[in-house]
């Protein structure tokens, strides 16, 4: 399956949230991404531009950004953020085909 990385930022709610009951939010966060068909890779306070990182599996990007969506609406989040990721070796496969792309492509102003 598909990984996807996305980066989440609290809102002065989420935060409020989390200093009036602290909680490990691994298995809400868990349960939320099975319920879309995905899997928890893995989950991660951080420090900087964000609060969280997560690292899931999902068998399509739409489920991926839904998770994030859903989360978002309850208003305990200010920010999210969801790429797509491949393993280095997968990503050969992305690169030989945009090697195959590069001849056609026509720049701006050419």
């Amino acid at each position: 399956m598909p990984l996807f990385i996305s980066y989440v930022s609290y809102s002065n709610s989420g935060i409020k949230g989390m200093v009036d009951k602290p909680t490990d939010r691994t298995a809400v966060v868990g349960a939320m991404v099975e319920k879309a068909g995905g899997r928890l890779q893995g989950a991660f306070m951080t420090t900087g531009p964000h609060d969280v990182l997560l690292v899931t599996e999902f068998p399509d990007g739409a489920d991926a950004v839904a998770v994030g969506m859903a989360a978002a609406a309850s208003g305990a989040i200010s920010k999210i953020e969801t790429v797509r990721a491949w393993k280095m070796s997968e990503f050969k496969a992305v690169a030989e085909k945009a090697a195959k792309l590069a001849s056609v492509y026509v720049p701006p102003g050419k």
